[in-house]
């Protein structure tokens, strides 16, 4: 076995395990302390520190039932995405190769889709967060985006279960 075999899977487990520890935390976070994050969803569905520019503001949710069935949505999503890669880094950690790739795909695809698609696209385009000096969330969805990514790129590099056991 090469060194490569032996010490991406460490990676893909180590860095798993981090991005597990982190959205668990935020996921925690949230239902700890509901009521921060929950005023955050709002200010951005509503647009109301935006430049309120008539052309977008049609786009507005300020209904707080709809607002806060977003936000709860948002810590299911969380919660369940950090339940799946708790569940990748054992399975990692087993030396089940292919079931921690598996599963971390799942995690970190579920992370990238509601970071990149729900808070960069429509948090920050069409309800346009970027336009916020207080309700601008678009530094950390960027960056929790990037670190999917490369969880997701490590995991993808890590030999299998097959590759890993085969003899030269």
């Amino acid at each position: 076995m090469s060194n490569t075999q032996r010490t991406l899977p460490l990676a893909a487990t180590v860095l798993t395990g981090v991005l597990a520890l982190y959205i668990a935390l935020v996921a925690f976070g949230n239902i700890t302390d509901f009521g921060t994050n929950q005023q955050f969803v709002r200010h951005v569905l509503a647009m109301d520190t935006t430049f309120k520019d008539d052309d977008l503001m049609w786009r507005a949710i300020t209904n707080q039932g709809v607002q806060d069935a977003a936000y709860v949505a948002i810590i299911v999503w969380e919660t369940v995405a950090a339940l799946v890669l708790i569940y990748a880094t054992w399975l990692w950690i087993r030396r089940d190769h292919a079931g921690g790739r598996r599963m971390t795909t799942y995690g970190a695809l579920m992370l990238m889709l509601l970071f990149g698609a729900g808070f960069i696209g429509i948090g920050g385009e069409w309800f346009s967060m970027w336009q916020s000096q207080d309700w601008n969330g678009l530094d950390a969805a960027t960056r929790i985006f990037l670190i999917s990514g490369v969880v997701l790129i490590v995991a993808q590099l890590s030999p299998g279960d097959a590759e890993a056991n085969r003899r030269p």
